[in-house]
């Protein structure tokens, strides 16, 4: 059965189903005829359609996910002298955007199951300047974010919660982003919920704070032309807000794929019976999105041989991430000679494979037992 399948790449973003592919074009016509280009009623609209299904008071479009934690940033103020604790097994933008408005980032390790961070580590990096906690809810399953946000009150410390890869994803009935102050989510193509571009979204429940991120992704003007805050061009296109509606429309369906694909890799690995020679994800809350599904292979060297052998058997495969930010040569002089072990080994040893909703069940049978086959070799 598998025989005739020569490649399974990690995502294939031009298999649309008819009606969608129809749908997208009908939404490109209507921003086209509108001439209403940035902003606008497309924009309204998505807004008020992420906060509902995201069960918080306000959604608010900007232009990327990496944009989304800088505006939140800027929101509460977060600047030179400051600093915030966030995950070091995280994507660049994590940390980056702590950075670019002067303040600095404490790394913190994460836990060996999840790789999501936890609040005795955040608590022991706390300090008198500490104006921020960032917790990752990672490859789409929150953090513990009970005992964070326990820590946080007490500590009077804002939560901003990067749910770039967690979109839709829930921690006991609550949905990623609706729990700290600022929820940040990323419209990358790539992701559960994708643009056909950059595009992003800040969600919260404090009115003031929504207010104070819509002026300022317009330049800090309000009125136009006047500034009373600086803020920068984060406006997210009318374009981008009107192709993402009909795919939110769409988004439980593909969850529900991608839960299905991953317990069908769950299931076959385990059946494989191949011990401590392959690592599979550890599910802790109740709606994990598996935005990624992430496979670990303990022992120096084998995640690289094995990501290179799946290569050249055409199936595609992603790192996340092979440096963690306390290792990135930009953070050297705040991280100095700071070891995290979990972080370190997570860098050499994770491997994503394929499991984009739109796989049949044959690819997905195919890549497992590829890996099954090279893992036993």
């Amino acid at each position: 059965m598998t025989s005739e399948i020569k490649q399974v790449p990690l995502l294939d973003l031009r298999r649309l189903a008819p009606d969608l592919k129809a749908e997208l074009e009908d939404a490109f016509k209507r921003v086209l005829e509108s001439g209403h280009f940035i902003l606008g009623p497309e924009v309204d609209a998505l807004e008020k359609e992420c906060a509902a299904y995201l069960q918080v008071g306000h959604a608010v479009g900007v232009s990327s996910g990496t944009d989304a934690l800088l505006i939140a940033l800027m929101a509460l103020g977060i600047g030179a002298g400051d600093e915030v604790v966030c995950p070091s097994y995280t994507f660049f933008a994590t940390a980056g955007t702590i950075a670019r408005p002067g303040a600095r980032p404490v790394f913190v390790d994460s836990s060996p199951d999840t790789y999501n961070i936890e609040a005795a580590a955040i608590e022991r990096a706390l300090t008198p300047r500490t104006r921020a906690i960032m917790p990752v809810h990672l490859f789409g399953q929150c953090a513990e974010m009970d005992p964070i946000l326990a820590l946080a009150k007490d500590r009077h410390i804002p939560v901003i919660e990067d749910a770039a890869q967690a979109l839709g994803s829930d921690y006991q009935g609550r949905r990623a982003g609706s729990m700290g102050e600022l929820g940040c989510f990323s419209f990358f193509p790539s992701k559960n919920l994708g643009a056909l571009g950059d595009a992003g979204l800040v969600t919260t429940n404090d009115a003031a704070l929504a207010e104070k991120l819509r002026v300022l992704r317009a330049h800090g003007g309000k009125p136009k032309y006047h500034h009373s805050i600086v803020g920068g061009n984060f406006r997210i296109d009318a374009l981008q807000a009107a192709l993402l509606r009909p795919k939110l429309r769409r988004l439980d369906g593909w969850t529900a794929q991608r839960q299905k694909n991953a317990a069908l890799y769950t299931e076959l690995f385990t059946a494989a019976a191949l011990g401590d020679r392959l690592g599979l994800p550890v599910v802790r809350q109740s709606r994990h999105i598996f935005n990624q599904y992430v496979i670990r292979l303990p022992g120096a060297g084998r995640r690289d041989k094995l990501q290179a052998d799946l290569k050249q058997r055409g199936i595609g495969t992603e790192v996340y991430y092979p440096v963690p930010m306390h290792k990135q040569k930009c953070f050297s002089e705040i991280a100095g000679t700071q070891i995290l072990p979990v972080s370190e080994a997570a860098a050499q040893e994770t491997l994503a494979i394929p499991v984009f909703p739109e796989w049949t069940e044959a690819e997905l049978r195919h890549v497992a037992a590829t890996v099954i086959e090279l893992v036993r070799a």
